[in-house]
């Protein structure tokens, strides 16, 4: 696959165990240990508290065991992926989780390996010959579906660290011309003033600023199933247009095609487990830039769908984009439609960076996602289309309003312009991320990250009615 270095150990190859101990069973453990570990874990003070590590060497000075603390239930609580901290640290060579666990606690542990193991070293020297702490699979985990998951989670973040000089709206492009050539999926774009021949009217009104040639990808894979369409922003970089962002906050703006990095990554584990579904990935690929030709506050613009819209702020641009997408979309009515936009910073003020709010209406659809994002510890919170705020984004002097005055809701008002695009498509979701990890965590390096395709991978087969044995 385009990202294939996420993988496990080989099974039968000799490998150091690693025993995670939760702090309350520290004593029983030590009991049945050999006289040599206890004297050690004691002489160096293990505790089991979350995150501490110790490697206990044999007779001949190599390591013999491993052991990781995941600390009381206050600890776990607040930590995921704890043993992806132990990728990061231990020295090269194969490793095994060691002692009974549930399911549940190998899959995450399995997958927080792998994801631990990723790194952006295209721009560093001699960066990438970092040896590796590989994992053995455990028993009963489906090792190729993680090693596909945690594969495509890796393109998701080497396309957000990329920096814009080496992203823009072309490589977003050779990226799902790759995508497509690996997984015989077809690819059509549409560029520049054909945006206008063709009704994309938003997409090029955003793009027609820069030197970069905006364009729509459209991508179709799959010729049977229920129809399952994804919609990711890729505005490249965004300077505010002529609303310019202060310097402060332009500084993170090659992430602001964090959700078409999203929705590739989510297309590749689709592909790569092969579901059952027609698969389409919709990505508006824009630069905001500032010129002679950007669109202008008080400019009036028409959509796909007919839908007249008053630009109040050229900096709410990713809506603009997304809009001719969904309207595009909506018009083929498929079975599930999901948008994925780092869209509104009022978002990471009600949430964090760490949690995406999600909208929907189909109630099987919001239960699933919300039982998935706690199963596959990819957090996500459902937040209401809240019809009462309608008229927050009906400026009177056109159909709808780009960036309501009074900075209230401003995540709901988002998702409400958003759905005015969506008018056939019987279940629709749409995910505000923000695809950025400030901090390095167990499994999440900083830097780009993806946020809710896990949670949609697991959710999406019950809601389409996919058969489970089919990869799904």
């Amino acid at each position: 696959m385009l990202n294939g270095s996420a993988s496990f150990a080989a099974p039968n190859a000799p490998s150091i165990p690693v025993h995670a101990i939760r702090a309350e069973d520290l004593d029983g453990w030590l009991a049945a240990q050999p006289e040599r570990v206890r004297n050690w874990l004691k002489a160096l003070n293990f505790t089991a508290a979350g995150g501490e590590l110790l490697a206990v060497p044999g007779n001949g000075g190599d390591v013999a065991l491993v052991v990781a603390g995941l600390g009381g239930a206050a600890a776990r609580a607040r930590t995921r992926f704890s043993l992806g901290a132990a990728a990061r640290r231990l020295p090269a060579g194969i490793y095994h989780i060691a002692g009974e666990h549930p399911p549940a606690f190998l899959h995450e542990q399995a997958l927080g390996w792998l994801l631990a193991g990723y790194s952006f070293t295209r721009f560093r020297q001699g960066a990438g010959n970092r040896p590796s702490a590989l994992l053995k699979a455990p028993a009963g985990v489906d090792s190729r579906r993680l090693e596909i998951i945690a594969a495509g989670e890796w393109l998701t973040r080497d396309l957000i660290n990329t920096p814009a000089s080496h992203m823009g709206p072309e490589e977003l492009e050779t990226t799902a011309l790759a995508l497509a050539e690996e997984f015989a999926a077809q690819v059509s774009v549409t560029y520049g003033d054909d945006l206008l021949h063709e009704n994309f009217p938003l997409i090029h009104a955003v793009g027609r600023a820069s030197d970069r040639i905006p364009r729509l990808l459209d991508m179709r894979w799959g010729d049977a199933g229920p129809r399952l369409t994804l919609v990711g922003k890729g505005v490249c970089f965004d300077t505010g247009g002529l609303n310019l962002k202060p310097g402060s906050s332009m500084g993170l703006m090659k992430k602001d095609m964090g959700g078409a990095a999203t929705v590739l990554g989510l297309a590749m584990m689709i592909m790569a487990l092969g579901w059952p579904v027609r698969l389409r990935v919709l990505i508006p690929a824009v630069e905001n830039a500032v010129s002679g030709a950007a669109f202008r506050p008080g400019d009036i613009l028409t959509a796909r769908n007919g839908l007249t819209v008053e630009v109040n702020n050229t900096d709410a641009e990713g809506r603009l984009v997304l809009a001719d997408a969904l309207a595009l979309a909506d018009e083929e009515t498929p079975d599930a439609l999901v948008c994925m936009a780092t869209l509104t910073g009022a978002a990471r003020v009600a949430l964090g960076p760490d949690i995406a709010p999600f909208y929907t209406d189909d109630e099987g659809l919001a239960a699933a996602l919300g039982q998935a994002a706690a199963d596959q510890a990819d957090p996500l919170w459902r937040l209401p289309f809240h019809a009462p705020y309608e008229p927050m984004i009906e400026p009177g002097i056109a159909d709808l309003d780009n960036a309501p005055a009074g900075g209230m809701a401003g995540s709901l008002t988002a998702a409400l312009f958003l759905r005015r695009f969506v008018q056939a498509s019987p279940r629709f979701a749409h995910l505000d991320i923000y695809g950025w990890q400030p901090k390095p965590a167990p499994g999440r390096p900083k830097g780009g990250v993806g946020q809710g395709a896990r949670a949609l991978l697991a959710a999406l087969p019950g809601v389409l009615g996919l058969d489970q044995g089919d990869g799904a």
